[in-house]
């Protein structure tokens, strides 16, 4: 029965990846820093995909702001930043499929790379990077603490022994830089990976781009996924009306999320198709630019959003300094060591700083635990 499966599975593969370009990543090209077996019912990009999925890292998704922090205690259908993972992932295989590419590849690689991302979105990065600058571990960035979390974090500090297309895509998806061409960088190398870790830690730009074409694919969708989906929520929000949005770009990529992404969807699939590139065309990629402007100005930064996300910045600090403190002297009732470190294999403890495992540990919060957290330390209850 086994020995009949295995054939069933082997010839299905085989059909599978006839309807692939020429141009997109094969299963032979997915190497592993730790030998395996071979899986006989999943392609190997199956398996990251699946070993992703059923992490605990992706189930903390859900609690997890995307922009608007706080709001789903009000508001269930605000984004989070599970949401925008669902988004990123449909998106990203609906271009793939029409390009030829390895879809399982490009599954994965969406579904993990926002597994780093701290809670309160990007202003608890920033919050967050701010402490570990000032502890002496380099700035803090989610796509390169995403790429730590499969290897060192994850399965009890093991990591999950992913392939070097899938880690690589993750460690390189940035969807806040504005690129009209994405071109893999081909031959990319471990050392090549630990040398951007390096200059993002040191603050310094660094010129990046995925490895594959799929990498590429996940990159441009971060930003299809979440530039008409934050207007909406903002919409809902009550801090922008529809007809506020530049009549100008929306006359070239329309007023509602779903006509944004069918625009910018044509586009990429028209510009990348049989190339070896992913691209929006020019004019695409100006309005796509000049509305990431508008929402900056009107979303990211407008002062309610900020408002809300102002407790973080008041309280990283005190909350990385508890932390530390609580491992320098060994207190075992501390959530770090009941939550985090108790968990961990001893080469994790062994490989990483306490203020690395600090940085680790409020990286996996969500917004509810960092909250309650908060409060437990700052506001105890008295009897």
């Amino acid at each position: 029965m086994d020995k009949k499966l295995s054939e069933i599975f082997t010839e299905i593969k085989k059909i599978s990846g006839c309807n692939l370009s020429s141009r997109a990543c094969s299963d032979d090209q997915a190497k592993r820093m730790r030998a395996e077996e071979p899986d006989d019912m999943r392609t190997q990009f199956a398996v990251d995909r699946d070993r992703i999925l059923y992490s605990g890292a992706y189930r903390r998704y859900h609690g997890k702001t995307q922009v608007f922090s706080f709001t789903n205690l009000i508001d269930e259908e605000m984004t989070n930043r599970n949401l925008h993972i669902a988004y990123v992932s449909q998106i990203s295989r609906t271009i793939g499929k029409y390009l030829g590419l390895n879809r399982e590849l490009i599954e994965a690689i969406a579904l993990g790379h926002d597994l780093g991302h701290p809670p309160f979105g990007h202003d608890g990065e920033m919050a967050l990077s701010q402490a570990c600058v000032a502890h002496g571990i380099g700035h803090f960035h989610h796509n390169i603490e995403s790429l730590h979390i499969v290897d060192h974090i994850s399965r009890k500090g093991t990591g999950l022994n992913l392939t070097f297309p899938v880690r690589d895509g993750i460690i390189s998806h940035d969807g806040e830089v504005h690129n009209t061409v994405l071109k893999p960088e081909t031959g990319k190398t471990e050392e090549r990976i630990e040398e951007y870790i390096r200059v993002k830690k040191s603050g310094k730009n660094f010129s990046w781009m995925p490895a594959t074409l799929e990498g590429c694919v996940v990159r441009i969708t971060d930003t299809i996924a979440y530039i008409g989906q934050d207007i909406e929520d903002a919409i809902r929000y009550n801090l922008l009306k529809r007809e506020e949005l530049p009549a100008e770009i929306t006359a070239q990529l329309g007023n509602t999320n779903s006509q944004i992404i069918e625009k910018l969807i044509k586009s990429v699939i028209v510009n990348s198709y049989d190339q070896d590139w992913i691209a929006f065309d020019e004019e695409t990629s100006h309005y796509l630019l000049e509305l990431k402007k508008f929402n900056y100005k009107h979303i990211y930064t407008d002062d309610n959003v900020k408002k809300s996300n102002s407790i973080i910045y008041r309280t990283m600090g005190i909350m990385f300094d508890k932390y530390l403190e609580d491992i320098s002297k060994g207190n075992r009732e501390s959530k770090v060591f009941k939550h985090f470190l108790d968990y961990k294999a001893p080469q994790y403890r062994e490989e990483f700083s306490p203020a690395e495992q600090v940085r680790d540990f409020i990286a996996t919060m969500t917004d509810r635990y960092y909250n309650e957290e908060i409060k437990d330390y700052l506001l105890p209850w008295k009897w």
